[in-house]
C-alpha cells in the first residue's frame, strides 16, 4: 500500500474494497459507500472532535528538549480533566519518522515538564519508560488555552505539509476528547448522511476518545490500543436495541465505534448509555456482540487496527483482502482509502443479553454519570416475545425484546 500523503479528507479518487460476508471482494469508489448498506442498518459513527495533543517543550530537571503527545485519559470526567497519559519522545519533530525518533531523557516520579504556557508533572510511569502520566497544573480554560495556542496536531512523516486542527477534525466533530482523529469518519459528509435518510439508512452516533496509532517503538505499540473512555448516548443506546431486536444490522464507522459498543454490551449485558473506559482487545478470538459491518481505514498486518479485522473476517479472507490492496495500491494512513467489511456468515454473534432499564445505578462503577444500567432480572411471561423470524434473524442471534 501507498502512505496517504495529503491532508484531504474525501478526494474523488478515493476507493473502497468491499469484503462480504462470504469472503468476495469487490473494487469500488468509497462515495458508493451507501450502495453496499441496507435499508434499515443503523450506521454508527464516532463524533469525537481532535485534540492539538502534540506539545513541545523542555524537561525541567534535564534541560532536554521535549515532545508529548497526549495519548489518552483516565475518563472523560471532570474530575480528571488535568489528567492525561503521553508519549514522549526526544528532540525533533513529525519530519523524522517515528521510528528514527532520539529517546527523552530517564522521567522520575515529580518531573516537571514545561510546555509553553503550560506546566506538567509526572505522577506516574507506567509500563514503558516512555508512558507517563501527566497532570497538568492549570485550570481547565487555563489548560484548553494552553492546548489551544501550543498544540497541534500529533503528525506523522508521510504527511509532508503541517496539519491544521481543520485537518482532522471529521464532519461531524463534536466534542474534542481524541488525539489522533477517528479518521473512518471522513468518508462521511452531509450529502452522504442525506443519502442515508433517503435510502432509509438510521445514524447515530458515540463519543470515544480515540488514541494514538503508532509510537515508533515496537516495545511500546504492543501496549496499544490504551485504555479509551467512551460515551454513549441515550437515543444511541435505544436506536442500537431496537435494530437488535428487529435483526437490522449494525454498521461502525471505525475500530472506536466497534470497541466502545463491544466493551458496553460484554460489561453490562447490553449496550448501555453512559461513560465507561474501553479497556479489551478485539481480535480473532472474540464473538462479536453487536456489529454487523464496519468501514475501516487500511491497515497493515500485526497493527491492533488489523488485528481488530480478524473478528469479522477469517485470516484466509483478510489474507486476501491485504493481497489486494498491496496489488492494486490502496493509500494507507489516516487520509487513505476504506475498506468494508461484512461479519463472516459463519462468526455469528452471542445472543445478547435482555433490553435493559435504565436508572440511577451508583454501585455500578463501571459507568460514570447519573444514568446507568440495570439488567431486568424479573420478566411478566405476558411482557416478552422472542423475535424468530428466519429471514431477520439467525437462531444464534434470537433476541428477548422487551413491550412496554
Amino acid at each position: 500500500m501507498i502512505p496517504a500523503d495529503r491532508p484531504t479528507q474525501r478526494p474523488t479518487t478515493a476507493r473502497l474494497l468491499y469484503v462480504d460476508a462470504h469472503g468476495a471482494i469487490r473494487h469500488v469508489p468509497r462515495s458508493r459507500l451507501v450502495e453496499f448498506l441496507r435499508p434499515g442498518d443503523l450506521v454508527i459513527a464516532n463524533d469525537a472532535a481532535t485534540l492539538p495533543a502534540s506539545l513541545h517543550g523542555v524537561h525541567e530537571r534535564t534541560g532536554c528538549s521535549i515532545e508529548v503527545r497526549l495519548a489518552g485519559k483516565p475518563s472523560l470526567a471532570h474530575r480528571d480533566a488535568q489528567r492525561f497519559v503521553a508519549v514522549v519522545f526526544g528532540p525533533g519533530d513529525y519530519r523524522t519518522r517515528t521510528e528514527d525518533r532520539p529517546l527523552p531523557p530517564v522521567f522520575e516520579i515529580g518531573d516537571v515538564i514545561e510546555l509553553g504556557s503550560l506546566s506538567a508533572r509526572v505522577e506516574r510511569i507506567l509500563d514503558h519508560p516512555r508512558l507517563l502520566a501527566l497532570r497538568f497544573e492549570a485550570e481547565v480554560d487555563e489548560l484548553w488555552r494552553g492546548l489551544a495556542t501550543h498544540g497541534r496536531p500529533i503528525q506523522y512523516a508521510h504527511v509532508s505539509e503541517p496539519l491544521s486542527l481543520w485537518d482532522v477534525w471529521t464532519s461531524i466533530a463534536s466534542a474534542p476528547v481524541a488525539y489522533e482523529p477517528p479518521s473512518a469518519g471522513f468518508a462521511l459528509d452531509w450529502q452522504m448522511l442525506a443519502d442515508f435518510e433517503a435510502r432509509g439508512i438510521e445514524f447515530a452516533t458515540l463519543t470515544h476518545a480515540a488514541g494514538i496509532s503508532s509510537t515508533g517503538d515496537p516495545e511500546l505499540d504492543r501496549l496499544l490500543p490504551l485504555d479509551e473512555p467512551y460515551r454513549i448516548p441515550v437515543a444511541t443506546e435505544d436506536a442500537i436495541a431496537a435494530a437488535l431486536c428487529e435483526g437490522r444490522r449494525i454498521v461502525a464507522i471505525g475500530t472506536t465505534v466497534v470497541r466502545a459498543l463491544e466493551h458496553s454490551a460484554a460489561t453490562f449485558g447490553s449496550v448501555a448509555a453512559g461513560e465507561s473506559v474501553a479497556n479489551i482487545r478485539i481480535g480473532a478470538e472474540t464473538r462479536l456482540r453487536v456489529v454487523d459491518v464496519i468501514l475501516s481505514g487500511t491497515h497493515e498486518p500485526g497493527t491492533s487496527h488489523h488485528e481488530m479485522l480478524h473478528a469479522f473476517a477469517d485470516k484466509a479472507a483478510l489474507r486476501r483482502a491485504d493481497e489486494a490492496l498491496e496489488s492494486a495500491g490502496y493509500r494507507s494512513h489516516e487520509f487513505g482509502d476504506s475498506v468494508l467489511i461484512e461479519r463472516d456468515s459463519r462468526r455469528y454473534s452471542r445472543p445478547a443479553g435482555p433490553r435493559i432499564e435504565r436508572e440511577d445505578f451508583p454501585e455500578n462503577q463501571g459507568l460514570v454519570g447519573r444514568r446507568a444500567p440495570r439488567i431486568l432480572r424479573r420478566f411478566a411471561p405476558a411482557s416478552a416475545h422472542v423475535v424468530q423470524e428466519s429471514h431477520r434473524l439467525s437462531p444464534a442471534r434470537g433476541l428477548l425484546c422487551l413491550r412496554d
